[in-house]
């Protein structure tokens, strides 16, 4: 089993920054994707940006593009979310999660995810 953890949430101005981090346990697969999703109160959770483990290959949700960037460390075994021009839109709990091979960046494709964290962007 995949464990994950996100750090780097909190509370921020509109049009500032934050970045996340998704910390994993040892990953041993050849072949794998790690994606942020996002959760609003009373919104279904959605898709922001997914990532292959070698880096080569990313997905933005529309609502992102030109505003956040997912990155990889292989060797911290950690995925980072870039976010910048942060909207009051852009409030809601975010979850990392793993999925074996790199498939639709949607939540019913992954397998394994964190605890979330509370990004609030204040107006």
């Amino acid at each position: 089993e995949v464990q994950l953890v996100e750090s780097g949430g909190g509370l921020v101005q509109a049009g500032g920054s934050l970045r996340l981090s998704c910390a994993a346990s040892e990953l041993t697969y050849d072949d794998y994707a790690i994606g942020w999703f996002r959760q609003a109160p009373g919104k279904e959770r959605e898709g922001v940006a997914c990532i292959s483990n070698d880096g080569g290959t990313t997905d933005y949700s529309d609502s992102v593009k030109g505003r956040f960037t997912i990155s990889i460390d292989n060797a911290k075994n950690t995925v980072y979310l870039q976010m910048n021009s942060l909207k009051s839109e852009d409030t809601a709990i975010y979850y990392c999660a793993f999925d074996y091979g790199f498939g639709p960046c949607g939540v019913n494709e992954y397998d394994y995810w964190g605890q979330g964290i509370q990004v609030t962007v204040a107006s």
